[in-house]
């Protein structure tokens, strides 16, 4: 059996998303992290990119899922990221007069 880069990004992938899931379980990472969120996007592209050039028709369902797992994620960081900054100026308190 011949394995392409395209299969080592899916494998990659897989192993992203488990791992991530795996460490969200075991109180390693925290789900509205960073590192979680990049992980699951990262292991989202990396499927997405062994669907989309493996031979044969794609599937579909498949690919959706991945998309919506990348949306999902990049969600998770943008909220973030607004939590964070809205973190910092809380923490600065109010200009005094």
């Amino acid at each position: 059996m011949t394995f392409f880069w395209y299969d080592w990004a899916g494998y990659l992938g897989v192993a992203l998303v488990l791992l991530a899931y795996f460490l969200l379980q075991a109180h390693r990472l925290q789900g509205h992290g960073l590192v979680y969120q990049l992980m699951n996007v990262l292991g989202a592209i990396g499927v997405i990119l062994s669907l989309s050039f493996s031979a044969g028709p794609i599937n579909w369902p498949a690919f959706l899922m991945q998309v919506a797992w990348i949306v999902i994620g990049v969600y998770g960081m943008v909220r973030g990221a607004a939590r964070r900054r809205e973190a910092r100026e809380r923490g600065r308190g109010a200009p005094s007069a």
